[in-house]
């Protein structure tokens, strides 16, 4: 009796292992099947959004500040081929401007005084083309009106980023721009110092997704991305001040050293107590009858080779997140060959 039961125990595991590889296998082959007969499409979308900074006038230490205080908008367009359920590749172009300004990051008790009164500001319109891949988490089915109703992903790339920075000059000039890059504010294109930085960069865009089904033909979806550039002239702002005498002429001297302007040349603002609070707490002038804007002059900030940035050895960041429309073109239909 035991050996009968002996005999159908292991005869009920072996039956038992066996299913278990029959389903294993069924499974694997249908998966196998689905991605074989998956059928790839392609999408394009839109979107409209924001962007933040992080460099010399935003930084790391100060995110939330870095982040929110100085939001800007952005926009994109994209095509979108969907080799495989879980994967893609995608080309965008995405238009996004940037801003810093040392007067609205360094206030408050958190503020960091020689960085207020360095008082530099920029504006920049970054036109980015990227190809990147995509990872959706949640995979397609085997055609694009079957794709699931929420659908997250992941994406990482390469972008080629054409960028500008300029800013506004001193009040008795008006409200006028002007573009940084050939007035060598920090001494570029003189001898001795480095040659100007270049107007087109790298990035390395990252960053995540998620997509909801409205229709057959149309998804909406929000997306956040993060791009490492490859440098640190975003913002015009990376190493040393240089000697005045090399730089160009008077308008390249305004815009490398702006310590002594009464006024937040950006948005306006009056700069006396947080000039004031400087000079105290580094110098010790404390007398309130000297003209701050004066006794800043007289003193050693901002002469040849000090910090005019605060990392040089650390690229310039930028982040965007959007809302977007996405329109699923779909799959050619392909009629069955003639006999």
């Amino acid at each position: 009796m035991n050996t009968f039961f002996e005999k159908n125990r292991k005869l009920g595991i072996r039956g038992a292992v066996l299913a278990a590889l029959v389903l294993g296998a069924s499974e694997g082959a249908r998966a196998q099947f689905k991605s074989s007969n998956f059928v790839p499409y392609s999408s394009v979308s839109v979107g409209l959004g924001t962007s933040s900074y992080y460099g010399d006038l935003a930084p790391y230490s100060r995110p939330v500040v870095s982040t929110f205080g100085l939001l800007r908008w952005s926009a994109t367009a994209n095509y979108t081929r969907h080799f495989t359920p879980h994967f893609g590749a995608r080309a965008s172009f995405t238009w996004a401007r940037i801003t810093g300004d040392d007067f609205k990051v360094h206030q408050g008790d958190r503020a960091v005084p020689n960085l207020f009164a360095r008082n530099l500001h920029f504006r920049n319109d970054l036109k980015e083309f990227a190809l990147t891949g995509i990872f959706k988490i949640i995979p397609d089915s085997r055609s694009y009106d079957r794709r699931p109703q929420f659908s997250p992903y992941l994406f990482a790339g390469i972008a080629a980023v054409a960028h500008n920075p300029v800013a506004r000059v001193p009040d008795l000039d008006g409200d006028r721009w002007v573009k940084l890059q050939p007035l060598g504010t920090e001494g570029q294109g003189s001898p001795g110092y480095d040659k100007p930085y270049s107007l087109v960069q790298f990035a390395i865009p990252f960053g995540f997704g998620v997509r909801y089904k409205i229709n057959a033909r149309f998804d909406v979806g929000a997306e956040l991305g993060f791009r490492f550039t490859s440098t640190d002239y975003l913002d015009d702002v990376s190493k040393n001040y240089p000697d005045p005498s090399v730089l160009k002429d008077d308008l390249a001297r305004a815009m490398s050293n702006r310590s002594a302007e009464p006024t937040a040349a950006r948005k306006g603002g009056d700069r006396t107590a947080g000039l004031q609070k400087f000079l105290a707490e580094t110098y010790q002038i404390t007398d309130p009858s000297i003209d701050p804007f004066v006794a800043i002059q007289q003193t050693d900030y901002a002469s040849p080779g000090t910090p005019r940035g605060t990392h040089p050895w650390r690229n310039d960041a930028y982040m965007t997140g959007s809302i977007h429309v996405t329109y699923i073109l779909g799959s050619p239909i392909k009629c069955p060959p003639l006999k």
